[in-house]
């Protein structure tokens, strides 16, 4: 019996191949049909891959290549966690399918970007760019362009140039809210109605180097480089405009060199506290959330990177900048006091915590080992290995405003 239409042997097996690949990582051992809830994604910068994770089983499934340039990257998942969008520093923009373990799209969209975010209803993914600067949303299911905003600022000369953008996050109504390094600038841009609104804030302050959104998605604090102090946007009345928080927390002091810009993503608010990393000093800063006064300083091994909390906001744990980057230390967030220093390997920096806090996942990115460490014994459980490990990202930011 013919049939009723050309049949290719070859695409055939192609295809068989790719679905029995597929079914392999869809199932768990057993048989069973494996959900995405407990499935992360660990960039590996040097060989441009990524492995995508087993959380509960604390287990590398499978690593995926053709990422480009991982050499800093980050990673936002899709509303049903199914997809992993990968944000390269080629400017590229990834899709990965987090059940089949393949690229589902892939696009260069950019000379070099960052970091981006996806909308509240999973519609869109936003790609903040550093060349040529400006953002880009894109349509999830498609990888269709949808708004291209270039971040187009006026100079104390009167002309015009583009800026850098940082700091891009999604917020509750289907915005996004970015700034701008060069311009000193914090925008927003609304997609819940057919024509895109943007906003702009200006006179925020020098340099703001990256971003937080606190987690009901009120608060938007940016940090500034080329000043002490933050710089606040209330979402909730963002007619009161910007306010400086944290101002001179330098107090005359002279910085130490900067070998790596801190990072505020990732949240470090532990009750009406937060933390925050201090630009240049060996110290975190902690801020009263009723008036965002600083209150407290707490002496640290290096120069804060990362600094995050615990779910349960019982401690934050901080990882540091070269060349004081081989220890991980915990700060007890009632006493204020560090009360663990690890050493997990070589080139320490990226982490993340299990969705309930349990369990904490290290990059020791010059040992090529993930580690991975109980929060509450602070014993090692495992050791996994990938290539130059960097950012480790899991399923349950997908559900979480802002990350």
């Amino acid at each position: 019996m013919p049939l009723p239409y050309p049949f290719k042997p070859l695409v055939a097996a192609s295809a068989l191949a790719l679905l029995l690949i597929g079914q392999a990582l869809a199932e768990a051992p057993g048989g069973a049909l494996r959900g995405t809830g407990d499935l992360g994604v660990v960039i590996e910068r040097a060989s441009g891959s990524v492995a995508l994770v087993d959380t509960s089983r604390r287990e590398v499934l499978r690593h995926v290549e053709g990422f480009g340039d991982l050499s800093h990257a980050s990673v936002k998942f899709t509303r049903d966690a199914r997809y992993a969008f990968v944000f390269g520093r080629d400017g590229g923009l990834t899709k990965l399918d987090l059940l089949t373990g393949e690229i589902a799209g892939r696009i260069i969209q950019g000379g070099n970007s960052i970091g981006g975010a996806i909308s509240q209803d999973g519609r869109f993914v936003a790609v903040g760019n550093y060349e040529p600067g400006g953002v880009k949303v894109f349509d999830t299911e498609t990888m269709e362009l949808v708004i291209d905003v270039p971040a187009t600022y006026e100079k104390s000369d009167g002309s015009s140039a583009q800026a850098k953008v940082v700091g891009v996050v999604d917020v509750p109504g289907n915005m996004f809210v970015f700034s701008l390094f060069e311009a000193g600038e914090i925008w927003t841009l609304d997609m819940s109605q057919d024509e895109p609104e943007l906003s702009k804030f200006r006179d925020v302050g020098s340099m703001p180097y990256d971003a937080l959104i606190t987690p009901n998605g009120r608060y938007y604090i940016a940090g500034l480089f080329g000043e002490d102090g933050m710089a606040l946007l209330d979402l909730w009345h963002p007619e009161s405009g910007v306010q400086r928080i944290l101002p001179d927390y330098g107090q005359g002091e002279e910085r130490l060199p900067v070998y790596k810009m801190p990072h505020l993503e990732g949240w470090a608010m532990a009750g009406d506290r937060a933390f925050f990393p201090a630009v240049g000093r060996n110290e975190v800063l902690v801020a009263d959330t009723t008036d965002w006064s600083l209150t407290h300083r707490i002496g640290v091994h290096g120069q804060p990177i990362f600094v995050m909390s615990r779910p349960d906001e019982r401690q934050v744990w901080v990882t540091f900048a070269h060349p004081l980057n081989d220890k991980v230390q915990v700060i007890d967030t009632q006493t204020l006091e560090v009360i663990e220093t690890l050493e997990p390997g070589e080139s320490i920096l990226h982490k993340e915590f299990t969705p309930r806090g349990e369990h904490i996942w290290i990059s020791a990115r010059d040992s090529n080992q993930v580690v991975v460490y109980d929060t509450r014994t602070f014993e090692e459980l495992a050791r996994l290995p990938a290539e130059s490990p960097s950012g480790i990202f899991f399923t349950h930011r997908a559900h979480q405003i802002g990350l």
